[in-house]
Protein backbone atom coordinates (compact mmCIF):
# COMPACT_ATOMS: atom_id res chain seq x y z
CA UNK A 1 0.00 0.00 0.00
CA UNK A 2 1.40 3.34 -0.96
CA UNK A 3 0.09 6.62 0.33
CA UNK A 4 0.75 10.21 -0.56
CA UNK A 5 2.70 12.08 2.07
CA UNK A 6 -0.09 14.60 2.60
CA UNK A 7 -2.82 11.98 3.07
CA UNK A 8 -4.14 11.72 6.60
CA UNK A 9 -6.61 9.34 8.14
CA UNK A 10 -9.23 10.86 10.42
CA UNK A 11 -9.96 9.18 13.74
CA UNK A 12 -13.04 10.29 15.65
CA UNK A 13 -12.56 9.87 19.41
CA UNK A 14 -15.73 9.97 21.52
CA UNK A 15 -15.81 10.22 25.30
CA UNK A 16 -17.37 12.64 27.76
CA UNK A 17 -14.06 12.38 29.66
CA UNK A 18 -11.29 14.58 28.26
CA UNK A 19 -8.68 12.35 29.92
CA UNK A 20 -9.98 9.27 28.09
CA UNK A 21 -9.87 11.11 24.76
CA UNK A 22 -6.32 12.21 25.55
CA UNK A 23 -5.27 8.63 26.45
CA UNK A 24 -6.58 7.34 23.12
CA UNK A 25 -4.86 10.07 21.11
CA UNK A 26 -1.59 9.63 23.01
CA UNK A 27 -1.71 5.84 22.59
CA UNK A 28 -2.31 6.03 18.83
CA UNK A 29 0.13 8.87 18.28
CA UNK A 30 0.85 10.25 14.83
CA UNK A 31 0.49 6.83 13.22
CA UNK A 32 -0.34 3.47 14.80
CA UNK A 33 1.82 1.53 12.29
CA UNK A 34 4.62 2.45 9.90
CA UNK A 35 2.64 1.37 6.81
CA UNK A 36 -0.24 3.76 7.54
CA UNK A 37 -0.57 7.49 6.83
CA UNK A 38 -0.51 9.99 9.67
CA UNK A 39 -3.62 10.42 11.77
CA UNK A 40 -5.73 13.50 12.31
CA UNK A 41 -8.08 13.51 15.29
CA UNK A 42 -11.61 14.72 15.72
CA UNK A 43 -12.60 14.83 19.40
CA UNK A 44 -16.27 14.57 20.33
CA UNK A 45 -17.76 14.78 23.83
CA UNK A 46 -21.44 14.37 22.90
CA UNK A 47 -23.59 12.07 20.77
CA UNK A 48 -24.89 14.92 18.56
CA UNK A 49 -21.27 15.92 17.78
CA UNK A 50 -20.45 12.33 16.74
CA UNK A 51 -23.53 12.10 14.51
CA UNK A 52 -22.81 15.47 12.85
CA UNK A 53 -19.21 14.46 12.16
CA UNK A 54 -20.19 11.11 10.68
CA UNK A 55 -22.90 12.66 8.52
CA UNK A 56 -20.30 15.08 7.07
CA UNK A 57 -18.10 12.12 6.11
CA UNK A 58 -14.34 11.80 5.97
CA UNK A 59 -13.97 9.77 9.18
CA UNK A 60 -11.85 6.63 8.77
CA UNK A 61 -12.19 5.14 12.27
CA UNK A 62 -14.36 5.77 15.33
CA UNK A 63 -13.05 5.05 18.82
CA UNK A 64 -16.03 5.16 21.19
CA UNK A 65 -15.87 5.06 25.00
CA UNK A 66 -18.31 2.42 26.23
CA UNK A 67 -18.27 4.05 29.67
CA UNK A 68 -19.21 7.55 28.47
CA UNK A 69 -22.22 9.25 30.06
CA UNK A 70 -25.02 9.94 29.48
CA UNK A 71 -24.75 8.03 26.17
CA UNK A 72 -22.31 5.14 26.24
CA UNK A 73 -20.22 4.22 23.25
CA UNK A 74 -21.77 0.75 22.92
CA UNK A 75 -25.27 2.05 22.24
CA UNK A 76 -23.81 4.77 20.05
CA UNK A 77 -21.86 2.15 18.07
CA UNK A 78 -25.05 0.23 17.35
CA UNK A 79 -26.85 3.46 16.40
CA UNK A 80 -24.20 4.61 13.91
CA UNK A 81 -23.96 1.13 12.38
CA UNK A 82 -27.74 1.30 11.80
CA UNK A 83 -28.01 4.92 10.69
CA UNK A 84 -24.80 5.99 8.93
CA UNK A 85 -24.40 4.80 5.35
CA UNK A 86 -20.84 3.56 4.81
CA UNK A 87 -20.15 3.81 8.53
CA UNK A 88 -16.41 3.69 9.24
CA UNK A 89 -15.07 0.90 11.42
CA UNK A 90 -15.89 1.27 15.11
CA UNK A 91 -13.57 0.33 17.98
CA UNK A 92 -15.16 0.44 21.43
CA UNK A 93 -13.48 0.80 24.80
CA UNK A 94 -15.18 -1.53 27.27
CA UNK A 95 -15.05 -1.33 31.05
CA UNK A 96 -14.30 -5.01 31.65
CA UNK A 97 -13.28 -7.98 29.48
CA UNK A 98 -16.58 -9.62 30.58
CA UNK A 99 -18.38 -6.88 28.62
CA UNK A 100 -17.18 -8.26 25.28
CA UNK A 101 -20.69 -9.65 24.64
CA UNK A 102 -21.95 -6.04 24.75
CA UNK A 103 -19.36 -5.07 22.16
CA UNK A 104 -20.66 -7.87 19.93
CA UNK A 105 -24.23 -6.65 20.47
CA UNK A 106 -23.16 -3.12 19.53
CA UNK A 107 -21.81 -4.44 16.21
CA UNK A 108 -18.45 -2.81 16.92
CA UNK A 109 -15.63 -3.99 14.67
CA UNK A 110 -13.21 -4.34 17.60
CA UNK A 111 -13.11 -3.84 21.37
CA UNK A 112 -10.38 -3.28 23.92
CA UNK A 113 -10.66 -2.90 27.69
CA UNK A 114 -10.18 0.18 29.85
CA UNK A 115 -7.68 1.30 30.95
CA UNK A 116 -6.28 1.91 27.46
CA UNK A 117 -3.44 -0.46 26.60
CA UNK A 118 -1.45 1.51 23.99
CA UNK A 119 -0.17 -1.61 22.19
CA UNK A 120 -3.61 -3.28 22.02
CA UNK A 121 -5.24 -0.04 20.88
CA UNK A 122 -2.62 0.63 18.18
CA UNK A 123 -2.84 -2.97 16.91
CA UNK A 124 -6.65 -2.93 16.74
CA UNK A 125 -6.75 0.53 15.13
CA UNK A 126 -4.09 -0.39 12.56
CA UNK A 127 -6.01 -3.54 11.56
CA UNK A 128 -9.25 -1.59 11.11
CA UNK A 129 -7.57 1.26 9.22
CA UNK A 130 -5.81 -1.14 6.84
CA UNK A 131 -9.16 -2.79 6.08
CA UNK A 132 -10.76 0.63 5.55
CA UNK A 133 -7.98 1.66 3.15
CA UNK A 134 -8.30 -1.62 1.28
CA UNK A 135 -12.05 -1.18 0.92
CA UNK A 136 -11.57 2.41 -0.18
CA UNK A 137 -9.07 1.44 -2.91
CA UNK A 138 -11.38 -1.32 -4.16
CA UNK A 139 -14.24 1.14 -4.59
CA UNK A 140 -12.14 3.70 -6.50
Amino acid sequence: MTHTSDEKLTVLVYSDDRNTREQVITALGRRPAADLPELAYLECATTPAVLRALEKGGVDLCVLDGEAVPAGGLGLARQVKDEIYGCPPVLVLIGRPQDSWLAAWSRADAAISHPVDPVALADAAATLLRARLGARSLSS
